[in-house]
């Protein structure tokens, strides 16, 4: 594919990164010194421009361009891009990140004709507020396609054998020190395992409470250290829900900025100095949640496990390196994505999905589930197919919402969904052979 990305930031950079092997991705972005700096490690075109000037465009050797992603830090800049570009430019798909979250978003992508709008930040707080409905669970993922639940669960001791219905739920995968892995049938299970269920929401929560001894059945008092953009918007999330918000912030202005936006329904603690001793004076100990959601990984593992010192049962760091996500696991703490790497993780799966196959990564990136949804107008209905039989993958086939072992050949109907889930090492042959179909 031939690729623009517009803006050279942290997520561009990464996005380059993957996205160059095996596309040409061209880089746009003011700053030439990033731009060099960029063009000595990566196989890209680097182009310093305005991504705002439509002369920036003009110049390009090719007019015919794949996908167009708008990834600069400023919410205005991506908008007009989108446009410039389009004005100039024959793109077939248009992926905007917007920082600023807004309603009626689907009326926006058809005036601007943009095929995905990420919001990151409002993806890192619903991610945080989806825990609360599984409240012994590590991460939740919802799909588009079924009303079925990807959840992993810490597991709190040995279990030689994990009784499992497929109408109820499937093991899919294990996280073992550090690695992930396809179960087998006679796989045991230990303790301190991080186990992901696939399956109906309240199956899965009863498993979870099977499996996760600690005593957290309902979460309502929360506690969220950083009043940042992303600590007010989780705070939001939260309150919807009607849950009690306590916000730690050391800036004061930030302080009032956050009681402004959140109405006075928070309570809006200025900590000068995050000492150890706020716990007890503010008295934190007793929340059912603390969340760290500063954009500063160490700080945030050391408020948690502050956190976890003092007896709060479910910890939750936001991870904005990648570098820190196994040191925040070891450590028995909640991780979830921050913004940018929200955003970056979106877009990836975003460029490797379409219309009928969605493509999403788990277990930070160390495995994926793709799925394939049989339209009306499929020339897949009524036809036999063989299963994918490759090692570190599981498949199924859905049925009226019913989970079925995908393992030998089976004659498609309309609106059933083939599911695989399979470690990092594999996704490029799933990719291929689930669209191959």
């Amino acid at each position: 594919m031939n690729i623009i990305v517009a803006g050279a930031g942290k997520v561009g950079f990464n996005l380059a990164k993957t996205l160059c092997i095996g596309h040409n991705v061209i880089l746009i972005d003011k700053n030439a010194e990033a731009l060099h700096s960029i063009q000595e490690s990566l196989d890209i075109l680097p182009i310093k421009g305005n991504v705002e000037d439509s002369k920036t465009y003009k110049n390009l050797p090719d007019k015919e361009i794949d996908l167009f992603i708008a990834v600069t830090n400023i919410d205005n800049i991506n908008l007009i891009a989108i446009l410039m570009a389009d004005a100039v430019l024959n793109i077939k798909r248009r992926f905007i990140r917007l920082q600023k979250h807004f309603y009626n978003e689907s009326i926006i992508k058809a005036r601007l004709n943009i095929d995905e709008i990420i919001f990151p930040t409002k993806l890192t707080s619903t991610t945080i507020a989806s825990l609360l409905d599984y409240p012994k669970a590590n991460n939740v993922k919802s799909f588009k396609y079924t009303k079925h639940k990807l959840v992993s669960v810490r597991v709190s001791q040995n279990i030689s054998h994990l009784q499992k219905n497929l109408n109820e739920f499937a093991l899919i995968g294990i996280e073992r020190d550090k690695e992930f892995f396809i179960p087998s049938n006679n796989t045991q299970i230990k303790a301190n395992d991080l186990i992901y269920l696939f399956g109906h929401k309240e199956y899965i929560r009863t498993i979870c409470a099977e499996l996760e001894l600690e005593d957290i059945s309902n979460i309502q008092k929360c506690v969220i250290f950083g009043g940042e953009e992303l600590g007010v918007s989780i705070s939001k999330e939260l309150l919807k829900i009607n849950r009690e918000v306590k916000l730690i912030e050391k800036d004061l202005t930030l302080c009032k900025k956050a009681d402004e936006e959140l109405g006075g329904k928070a309570s809006i603690i200025n900590s000068k100095y995050g000492t150890y001793d706020i716990f007890e004076n503010e008295g934190l100990e007793n929340a059912d949640i603390f969340i760290a959601a500063t954009n500063n990984d160490e700080y945030n593992i050391i408020k948690c496990l502050e956190a976890k010192d003092k007896g709060i049962k479910k910890i939750v760091a936001v991870n904005n390196k990648l570098e820190y996500y196994n040191l925040m696991h070891s450590l028995g703490i909640i991780v979830v994505r921050g913004p940018k790497m929200s955003a970056y993780k979106k877009i990836m799966e975003e460029v490797s999905s379409s219309a009928v196959v969605i493509h999403k990564s788990f277990c930070g990136a160390k495995a994926s589930v793709f799925m394939r949804k049989i339209f009306p107008n499929s020339k897949l209905i009524n036809k036999k197919i063989e299963s994918l039989k490759l090692e570190e993958t599981v498949t199924f086939f859905m049925r009226n919402e019913i989970l079925y072992l995908f393992d030998q050949k089976i004659v498609l109907q309309e609106k059933d969904l083939i599911i695989t889930f399979c470690t990092s090492k594999k996704t490029t042959r799933v990719e291929q052979w689930i669209y191959g179909l």
